[in-house]
């Protein structure tokens, strides 16, 4: 028997993980599985997939050996992500030649651009899906079924599935995505979502509100806005003759429940307006936390990136951040070793680090990605040494703001939204403050469940974990 059983990794905190969607009792006539890499929004959309396919009759299960149906959901951002799928494809194909009639797909960013490897040269799989052809699923794996290869990855322009209910299989009941908006127009030259993704749109105010609303009336407690670029959200109703920015849609969705909380991700530096932080200091609901990607420290490497903002440019939006949201928590996304990048560039990104006190990053070293602007453009001329041991330095510099983050935390009170139990020891709760540092402290002494609201006071620290005591009052 082969062992194909992935890993579960927390998906806020990795940059590539696996979701495979998991029910032990499934009432379907065929069976399903998928596993999910990357970005949280590749895990809302296997909850769109998982929809679809449960209109067609297949139910999820967690037993890869007995699925009709195999379907990776694919990262194109770094190569590491390929080269993981590639192997996880092969050994999906020794195990469907012990399973008369399986098929194997691949969805999501990688589609596109792979899609003929996959298909002729290596024979992985029998369909290959784009992440806006999802709806054709359905004939797609009649077209499988029946010894064809079938193959969708057109992108669109208006797709936003908003009339999709996700079926949240891998949910912990507490917390959910919600995808407000697909494709990105930044064009970032490093970058491959805006040519697997497609252009910008968003999703109807209403349709997110209900989805919200809807998942806040089943017991959910938090809920995280996603897209590509939250900050650019903009859709107008006609009916309504209103106009919905972010900032108006953050307070609609807030306006729930004073119960609910509301995360977002991702947002662009360029973007995040005042109204947007005006609104979460308005409502307590609203996370006080912000992934601002900075991706270098360097001006001349920033127009190269084609970020469209200065080194500081970004240094005063973070000034802007702590003045009307003081105690605001701040992650970023780090690449080091970019084209051309020196040493003194790689010092001004140490430092801006330093300025901006990060509480975590994602941090990697350059990968050039086919068919990006950068790929056509520049040379890849940062030896991988040099980069490895850049970003060494960069992990390590996270490490100690990680540290002087939490200690700076010692002694002040937060409210915990509990999520389960730790996963160190039974005996602890574990859960997230507004800022999105992960709490633990004793159940001893408390009649908490999980999805309660705890008062806790930080009384210890590790470099990642923030150790507290329930102070809630009876």
């Amino acid at each position: 028997m082969l062992d194909l059983s992935p890993k579960i990794h927390d998906e806020a905190r990795q940059g590539e993980a696996y979701a495979p969607f998991a029910k032990d009792e499934n009432p379907y006539r065929k069976h399903f599985y998928i596993e999910s890499y990357g970005c949280a929004m590749n895990f809302a959309d296997s909850e769109i997939v998982a929809s679809i396919l449960n209109d067609k009759g297949f139910g999820a299960t967690r037993n890869v050996e007995e699925a009709d149906l195999i379907f990776i959901n694919t990262c194109s951002i770094r190569e590491k992500a390929e080269q993981t799928v590639r192997k996880r494809l092969t050994e999906f194909k020794k195990l469907k030649r012990a399973r008369r009639g399986m098929l194997v797909g691949v969805l999501g960013c990688m589609a596109e651009r792979l899609k003929a490897k996959f298909l002729e040269e290596e024979k992985l799989v029998d369909l290959v899906v784009g992440p806006d052809a999802y709806r054709t699923l359905p004939n797609l794996i009649e077209e499988a079924e029946g010894g064809q290869k079938a193959v969708n990855v057109l992108l669109s322009r208006d797709e936003t599935y908003a009339d999709i209910a996700p079926v949240r299989l891998n949910s912990n009941g507490i917390s959910a995505f919600v995808s407000i908006m697909r494709g990105c127009n930044n064009m970032c030259s490093f970058c491959v979502v805006p040519f697997t993704r497609g252009r910008e749109r968003s999703r109807d105010a209403e349709s997110i509100v209900a989805e919200c609303a809807g998942l806040y009336n089943e017991g959910y407690k938090e809920v995280t806005l996603l897209g590509q670029n939250v900050d650019s959200y903009y859709h107008i109703n006609e009916e309504k003759d209103e106009t919905v920015t972010f900032a108006s849609l953050l307070e609609k969705v807030a306006l729930i429940s004073p119960d609910l909380r509301v995360r977002f991700s991702t947002s662009h530096p360029k973007d995040i307006t005042d109204d947007v932080l005006h609104a979460m200091a308005k409502y307590e609901n609203i996370c006080k936390y912000i992934h601002l990607p900075v991706q270098s420290g360097n001006s001349r490497i920033l127009q190269l990136m084609n970020r469209t903002y200065t080194r500081e440019w970004y240094m005063a939006k973070v000034d802007r951040i702590r003045e009307i949201l003081p105690g605001c928590g701040i992650s970023s996304d780090i690449i080091t070793g970019f084209c051309t990048e020196t040493e003194e560039d790689h010092q001004e990104t140490m430092s801006i680090m330093e300025y901006s006190r990060y509480d975590m990053s994602y941090m990697f070293f350059y990968s050039e990605r086919p068919g990006t602007l950068a790929a056509r453009r520049y040379q890849d001329d940062v030896p991988e040494a040099v980069k490895k041991q850049r970003l060494v330095q960069i992990v390590a510099l996270q490490g100690k703001l990680s540290r002087e983050s939490n200690e700076r935390d010692l002694g002040k009170i937060f409210q915990v939204l509990i999520e389960g139990e730790s996963k160190k020891s039974e005996s602890d709760w574990m859960g997230r403050s507004s800022q999105n540092k992960v709490i633990v402290f004793p159940k001893a002494g408390n009649a908490f469940k999980p999805g309660d609201y705890a008062t806790v006071e930080v009384v210890d620290f590790t470099q990642a974990t923030l150790i507290g005591r329930n102070v809630s009052q009876p």
